[in-house]
């Protein structure tokens, strides 16, 4: 074979055949780079051997079976954001209902804070009085927060994010707070269907364990100072992210898809809602209790916009849990109470 004209044919050799390479000399073969670690080489600081232990990776599986939507109150919702705000500015609620033993969750009321919203942001102004109040009722009617939802706007609707970093941040704020492993993210938005008209499309995630991890111990870096991408999330220090170091996590890795449904649920929800362009008035009693003069009392009040009116004139630890309660169970409504918000009404 050290001729070259030698032909192939004459040296029994055929496809498949293995020829070896004989040479003189050394060579270098490229490949990965070896970083010593450990005792040996590099050493490792805390901050290392934590961030090693931080691998973000996907979350198959949420804590909470699915989430169901009381139809009233999920239609207030989206139709006040569909023809009042067009899908230009955000808004945002605290969902309330009840969590099954199998981890199901019911949405029967959705409570608007005071709130700004913009095409980009959304700034929740919370009121802690007004928040007493909603609780009160809440444990009167047997339910508790479960979720949050908000609105996406129509120039978002460009974007290829599913949910932007300022949004993963807010929302997983509210999950740490409401302490519910089943706790529900819900997001509104336009969709543009087969015939180039819009249609209002609901999604349902839950925060990752991991993300939900990251925000208590404060991984998040809240203030970002040069323009980053909205669809990542950036960390204070080095995660592990598929293997590879790094400080911006795709806000994907986040979300853990939940089922929705929707239910009739033990309220109606045709009452004036609280914090929106026009203040609520006695009037607004006056014409709610007017419409539904044929139905027993309890029913005319069985709606949690009212109750939060009515808890403004009632003793929040006694008075509005008590008159929720009536409510709940669907019970005759005291005559002291019944006396109470007649006149409010009549005020008007």
């Amino acid at each position: 074979m050290t001729d070259p004209n030698t032909r192939i044919s004459s040296l029994n050799i055929a496809h498949g055949s293995v020829v070896y390479l004989a040479y003189e000399g050394e060579r270098t073969v490229a490949g990965p780079a070896v970083h010593p670690a450990g005792s040996f080489g590099k050493k490792m600081t805390m901050d290392d051997l934590i961030a090693k232990q931080m691998r973000v990776t996907r979350q198959e599986n949420p804590h909470c079976e699915l989430v169901s939507f009381d139809r009233d109150a999920a239609n207030a919702f989206q139709h006040y954001v569909n023809e009042s705000l067009a899908f230009a500015v955000k808004r945002g609620g605290l969902m309330y209902g009840t969590v099954s033993e199998e981890g199901k969750v019911e949405v029967d009321f959705i409570y608007e804070p005071p709130q700004q919203g913009t095409e980009e942001n959304l700034i929740l102004l919370r009121d802690p009085d007004e928040e007493k109040m909603v609780e009160a009722i809440a444990l009167g009617l047997g339910m508790r927060r479960v979720g949050y939802i908000f609105t996406q706007t129509i120039s978002q609707d460009k974007k290829d994010y599913t949910m932007s970093n300022a949004e993963i941040l807010q929302a997983v704020e509210l999950h740490a707070e409401g302490d519910l492993k089943e706790w529900v993210t819900a997001v509104v938005k336009l969709e543009v269907n087969e015939d180039r008209g819009a249609d209002v499309h609901f999604e349902a995630f839950q925060m990752s364990d991991m993300c939900v991890r990251l925000f208590k111990e404060g991984w998040f870096e809240r203030d970002v100072q040069e323009e980053i991408d909205p669809k990542l999330s950036r960390m204070k220090k080095d995660v592990v992210v598929g293997g590879k170091d790094t400080r911006d996590v795709d806000n994907d890795f986040f979300l853990v898809v939940v089922k929705i449904f929707d239910h009739q649920g033990p309220l109606s929800s045709t009452f004036p809602i609280e914090n929106r362009k026009s203040p609520v008035t006695m009037k607004a009693l006056k014409n709610h209790l007017d419409r539904a003069k044929n139905l027993p009392f309890v029913k005319r009040i069985s709606d949690f916009h009212l109750l939060l009116l009515l808890a403004r004139f009632l003793d929040v630890n006694a008075d509005v849990p008590a008159l929720a309660g009536c409510v709940h169970t669907q019970a005759s409504v005291p005559e002291g109470y019944q006396l109470l918000i007649e006149s409010l009404a009549s005020a008007s």
